[in-house]
């Protein structure tokens, strides 16, 4: 009888607890991972140089280089350098923007990439997509997962805590994701993957319903898994799907509309989360994720993310077109303008403290 199973793929290692960069020489010692420790590594300021000063006397083979900024053009290079030279695979230390440069840096040049984060931002950590910016438009590529993954919930801590709320915003943010992608396989007949789906919905419910601090060890440890899991539910669908639905695109066009809003992706993503929960009518999602938003400080509300209402209207008109292969809700209601700004009242109506 044939083995009717898949393969899912994964980082060869997860490591999330206090102190954990202290094994990043041990870990690039893997033979797996590198033979001889000849690897580069590409360092965002902040916390990451501090991580590599301390890891310096493990890393006598490396070569490294400062990430200044998560753009399309600072990938190119950072993968134009790695050609030039002979390494077993790139470590990337450092927040968000400095992984998504390595990730599109290292599948450029063919190598394993190593994750060390020191914030919980977003669930890039772990995800096959690079998020960059070119020609002041945020673009999304698609690469290769890190080989490895190392959270130090140290340095986390030490992050901004606005940083740790964020990452909460992203992750509760696949349940309206994954109500979007039901509907396009409902309407259109779009393939839904039950694994990813379920990576996706366990990875928001850890966080959502949870009463504690940001600044616990158990806390960061769930928030972290999270983010982990919703890297492995793209990685499992090969695309963002049950992570990224409507409230992705509002927050791509809001990106592109307002490039000013000084809010986080995160809190971005958590607030147009419960708007897009209203738009399918469903009042117990709109109350859990509602209810999380508040407990954790999150914005909610077109005026907390630091926008007009009006201009969060035109970012919801001009939504679907950040993604015209993408089936949700949005492109579902097919609402003209009038009907959004209605919708937008309504909404603001509902959720009213």
């Amino acid at each position: 009888m044939p083995l009717l199973t898949r393969m899912v793929g994964t980082p060869l290692t997860i490591d999330i607890r206090p102190g954990a960069t202290e094994g990043l020489g041990a870990l690039l010692a893997d033979r797996r991972i590198s033979s001889g420790g000849h690897v580069a590594l590409a360092v965002g300021p902040g916390l990451g140089e501090e991580i590599v000063d301390a890891a310096r006397p493990n890393l006598a083979n490396a070569d490294v280089w400062m990430v200044r900024g998560g753009t399309l053009e600072a990938a190119l290079g950072l993968g134009k350098r790695l050609r030039s030279g002979f390494y077993d695979a790139l470590v990337a230390v450092g927040g968000g923007r400095t992984l998504d440069v390595a990730k599109h840096a290292a599948g450029l040049s063919g190598l394993p990439l190593v994750a060390v984060a020191t914030n919980l931002a977003h669930d890039g950590i772990a995800s096959p997509v690079s998020s960059l910016l070119d020609a002041g438009r945020k673009h999304s590529f698609g690469v290769t997962m890190p080989v490895a993954v190392i959270v130090d919930l140290d340095y986390v801590r030490r992050s901004p805590e606005r940083m740790r709320r964020s990452g909460v915003g992203d992750v509760i943010s696949n349940l309206p994701a994954i109500a979007d992608w039901t509907l396009a396989e409902r309407r259109r007949g779009e393939s839904v993957d039950g694994v990813a789906k379920t990576f996706a919905r366990t990875a928001a419910q850890a966080v959502l319903y949870r009463d504690d601090g940001i600044d616990g060890d158990d806390f960061l440890t769930t928030l972290a898994e999270a983010l982990v899991l919703s890297g492995l539910a793209m990685a499992t669908a090969g695309s963002s799907r049950p992570c990224s639905g409507g409230e992705h695109e509002i927050a791509h066009a809001i990106d592109h509309l307002f490039p000013d809003c000084p809010s986080t992706h995160g809190e971005i993503v958590g607030a147009a989360s419960l708007f897009t929960a209203y738009l399918h009518s469903d009042a117990s999602l709109v109350e859990d994720l509602d209810a999380c938003l508040r407990r954790h400080g999150l914005p909610r509300t077109p005026e907390d993310l630091g926008l007009t209402d009006d201009q969060f209207v035109d970012a919801v008109i001009h939504a679907p077109a950040t993604r015209p292969d993408r089936y949700t809700v949005l492109e579902d209601l097919d609402m003209g303008e009038d009907e959004i700004r209605r919708s937008v009242t309504s909404f603001l109506s509902a959720v009213a403290v």
